[in-house]
């Protein structure tokens, strides 16, 4: 299939790497996806010889691997292809050892089959492209991954595109973002644009309001100080949240394909309403988990100043001023330390022109809704209304439930798996270009700016395990509407979830 292939991690002893490459590539050798003369290249501070860190990588892998996905001799084999060099990814000197590596495994005078794949602080991101630069590794078939955060607000972000753009070519830069590899948000537009009854409905006349909550059980879990650097807006919002707004709003490619698909999601950040005084201080709700019972609030958790105004929760009225959007509000929503962790995409439905059953016994037919679960149980619920068995003309409300787990057996596969394989076969569909980074820095810096100038803007603490402040509730109340907390059980785990 290839000649030799080598893919190089620069902040291989980290944690991404144990938790999410090495298990990712490890899926794809098992399952015979990683084929061909290929090698991976750890590139750390840390000092390993090739097989201490070969020992250490499959210890890690008993650690991250399902069990029963685990096999010994498999497992063996993978980290035979591994190797590491002991240089300072921040220091222009190592790359010639790099170099010469990359020259020994392959036996090639000018190595270019190369994938780079960044899993370093960010601060390394401007750094690392020069320096392959100098080293003439950016060329030919090079490729780099690049993880979020791609830029601190707009300006960085523009100087980060620069710096890429003056040694790779568009083609050759993946920004990933693993939520884009989820088999459920690809699922999102297979949903829109297979099914011929939904499409005439996807639009202002017959929706009321949207809703993506993307929330989890967890706090900053020992991330403290890169919390406090980036809050919610910058981790969350600026790229996943407005990533799921895309793939809901977006027009139908003319054909599926990686430009042309690209080309819809920049066109909806192109559309996005900018926000105005009053969206800055009425449509925006952030807030901070405080402490409950023996659990420690915020200001708490290590690395974090005892008086911090980091967000861990924002809530945001967003308008999209298109032919198709006009006029419906999209509500997004991401916090830490909520009662359950679920992502999902909420579709309102207007309500009948003419209610025509009495509301007896409570039962008033209400709107129609769809949701869409990302995560953690996959599946589609719609709601409609229908007639209560008896005499007399009750309404009540039902569902339709689709769970993913009953499409077959069938593994969903890991997002960075299928992504990294994406980016091997030089398919950037799911990767997001340079042009749409910015256009979602736009949207989002005002509200950075508006923060740091009017430091007076509250910020509302909630108790851990609820769903954040009331006063985003308020601000859904004008148009009617209300959030769906998904979770009746308020009980922490990821084990049951009442749609």
């Amino acid at each position: 299939m290839m000649d030799k292939f080598v893919m190089i991690i620069f902040g291989a002893s980290g944690d991404l790497t144990k938790r999410k490459l090495m298990p990712a590539l490890y899926s794809l050798y098992r399952d015979k996806r990683l084929k061909g003369d290929f090698s991976v290249i750890g590139v750390g501070r840390t000092v390993y010889s090739d097989t201490d860190y070969r020992a250490y990588i499959y210890t890690e892998l008993e650690q991250f691997v399902k069990p029963d996905e685990q096999d010994k001799e498999l497992m063996d084999g993978f980290t035979q292809h591994l190797y590491y060099l002991p240089i300072d990814p921040a220091i222009e000197a190592g790359y010639v050892r790099l170099r010469e590596r990359l020259q020994e495994i392959t036996d090639e005078k000018e190595p270019d089959n190369l994938l780079f794949y960044l899993a370093t602080p960010p601060s390394l991101y401007g750094v690392i492209p020069l320096h392959l630069k100098k080293a003439h590794l950016n060329r030919g078939r090079a490729r780099i991954i690049v993880e979020k955060p791609f830029g601190y607000d707009l300006y960085s972000a523009e100087e980060l595109n620069r710096i890429y753009a003056s040694v790779f070519e568009e083609h050759q830069i993946y920004r990933i973002d693993h939520f884009l590899g989820k088999e459920t948000a690809q699922n999102i537009l297979a949903f829109r644009f297979a099914n011929g009854i939904f499409e005439p409905l996807w639009n202002r006349n017959y929706v009321d309001y949207v809703e993506i909550t993307a929330v989890e059980n967890l706090g900053i879990e020992q991330r403290g100080g890169f919390y406090e650097t980036a809050g919610a807006l910058r981790d969350m919002v600026q790229n996943h949240l407005i990533q799921l707004v895309a793939l809901t709003a977006m027009e139908p490619p003319a054909i599926f394909n990686a430009d042309n698909f690209r080309n819809e999601v920049v066109k909806v950040y192109e559309s996005l309403a900018p926000l105005t005084e009053e969206d800055l201080n009425e449509h925006i709700v952030r807030g901070q988990y405080t402490g409950f019972g023996t659990k420690k609030g915020y200001r708490e958790e290590n690395n974090v100043s005892p008086d911090s105004r980091t967000e861990t929760y924002i809530a945001m009225k967003i308008g999209i001023n298109n032919w198709r959007w006009s006029g419906v509000p999209f509500y997004i929503r991401t916090g830490k330390q909520m009662p359950t962790k679920v992502t999902e995409i909420v579709i309102h439905f207007r309500e009948t022109p003419h209610q025509m059953f009495h509301c007896e016994g409570g039962h008033c037919p209400r709107a129609n809704k769809l949701i869409l679960r990302l995560q953690p149980n996959e599946g589609i619920v719609l709601k409609f209304g229908m007639k209560v068995p008896g005499p007399g003309f009750d309404v009540k409300q039902v569902m339709m439930d689709f769970s993913y787990s009953e499409l077959g057996r069938l593994p969903t596969g890991d997002a960075y798996a299928r992504l990294i394989e994406d980016c091997i076969q030089g398919d950037q569909t799911l990767f997001t270009r340079s042009d749409a980074v910015e256009a979602s820095w736009k949207f989002f810096d005002p509200v950075l700016n508006y923060w740091k100038k009017h430091p007076e803007v509250p910020l509302y603490g909630y108790p851990i395990g609820t769903w954040g402040p009331l006063e985003s509730e308020v601000m859904m109340h004008e148009h009617d509407a209300e959030w769906t907390n998904p979770c009746k059980n308020l009980t922490n785990t990821d084990e049951y979830c009442e749609l």
